[in-house]
């Protein structure tokens, strides 16, 4: 999930260079915006193949399953957001100037973490996954996915 976040950064880095713009407050704040987005779409991509791991599929079958069923909101979500960024990016309001790097921060951070979460994100998944080094950090005795998992203490609804 923490992958998304680099991708980000590249993606503001990028297309503030393209355009011109420099770092400000404005385009730090349209990073935070775009990395909110782009870690809830790639979690929303990960929970999804853990849920088909944890059914019994091979680790690429459930990444690419996730990345696949996954992929039309995860574009919905980030094209909406890129949309709606666009006039405040192109900066034609009054007072544009002043925001537009916020806007061009999120469409570039927004873009790159969105091809990175649909193309890498299951690819570095599948294998953590098939090495085994993804363990869940829960330290509940009764969560069967945590070390500390205990069959003997799980208590059973009355």
């Amino acid at each position: 999930v923490l992958l998304t976040m680099p991708a980000v950064l590249m993606g503001v880095v990028l297309v503030l260079t393209l355009i011109g713009t420099t770092l400000n407050i404005q385009s730090f704040l349209g990073t935070i915006m775009a990395t909110g987005v782009a870690v809830a779409n790639a979690i929303l991509l990960v929970s999804f193949a853990e849920h088909h791991r944890k059914q019994g599929h091979s680790a690429e079958e459930a990444a690419r399953e996730g990345a696949s069923s996954r992929a039309r909101p995860i574009l919905m979500t980030g094209l909406a957001m890129m949309v709606g960024m666009l006039p405040m990016a192109l900066g034609i309001m009054e007072g544009g100037e002043q925001v537009a790097p916020l806007g061009q921060a999120v469409i570039g951070g927004l873009l790159a973490a969105t091809v990175s979460s649909l193309l890498i994100l299951p690819a570095v998944y599948a294998i953590l996954e098939k090495r085994g080094a993804i363990q869940s950090p829960s330290l509940d005795p009764d969560d069967p996915m945590s070390i500390h998992y205990e069959p003997s203490h799980v208590t059973v609804p009355s």
